[in-house]
């Protein structure tokens, strides 16, 4: 369930807010103490912060570069003063989006969903990285290639990470030893040969033959 932090000190306008947002299924937490909201930010720790622009103490402005420092959470200022300036600045701030007062709440809640969906529904996608058919998973270290997933170990997965990173470009040996150990100091060149070995014969496992190329005297490439 979404958790949403309301900033917003007309308490009417505020208790209808929540109402209405809880109706559609999410969780809500109205601001108590607007001198300092980034401690209730903080631990009430929301999925998307609703934030008026007048504000007592401290304006919104003030409020989303605070919470700027600490998180990427999406942001939505609310807010009677919605001439191009302030949208503007809102934007530049740090907000995902803009509600302009008087709203329907209807309306709200559409902009609000459609934050949270844009937002969530990406950060569920797995990162990856693409070459010839050949998908590199970057959060679970695995190849899939026509249906065919490998299942890497870290220095594989270091391997081809840097070679997809650099595709088209030669990736000197040096480079590769320092991604594979993180350290400038000596490390066997053997070491490194023994590994893009048993990397290659992994990937023709699963029919990508002479994906990893040798450019002799100066390192690796795939192209």
């Amino acid at each position: 369930m979404y958790k949403i932090l309301i900033a917003e000190d007309d308490p009417t306008l505020a208790k209808v807010m929540k109402k209405h947002i809880e109706s559609w299924n999410m969780n809500v937490h109205c601001v108590k103490n607007f001198r300092n909201i980034t401690d209730e930010f903080r631990e009430y720790e929301p999925h998307l912060v609703l934030l008026d622009i007048m504000l007592p103490f401290y304006n919104g402005y003030h409020w989303c570069t605070e919470i700027r420092r600490i998180s990427d959470v999406p942001i939505v200022f609310i807010s009677s003063a919605s001439d191009n300036m302030n949208i503007i600045m809102a934007m530049n701030m740090g907000g995902d989006d803009f509600i302009a007062k008087p709203f329907e709440l209807n309306v709200m809640t559409a902009k609000i969903q459609a934050v949270l969906r844009r937002t969530y529904n990406m950060a569920n996608q797995i990162p990856t990285l693409e070459h010839c058919g050949a998908v590199l998973n970057l959060n679970d270290n695995t190849l899939e290639y026509n249906g065919k997933t490998l299942e890497l170990t870290r220095n594989e997965f270091r391997i081809l990470q840097t070679l997809f990173e650099n595709k088209g470009k030669i990736v000197s040996r040096d480079t590769l030893m320092i991604k594979l150990w993180q350290m400038d100091c000596y490390v066997e060149e053997n070491t490194l040969t023994v590994n893009v070995t048993r990397l290659r014969r992994k990937l023709e496992s699963i029919g990508l033959s002479d994906f990893i190329k040798t450019k002799v005297g100066s390192g690796y490439i795939i192209s």
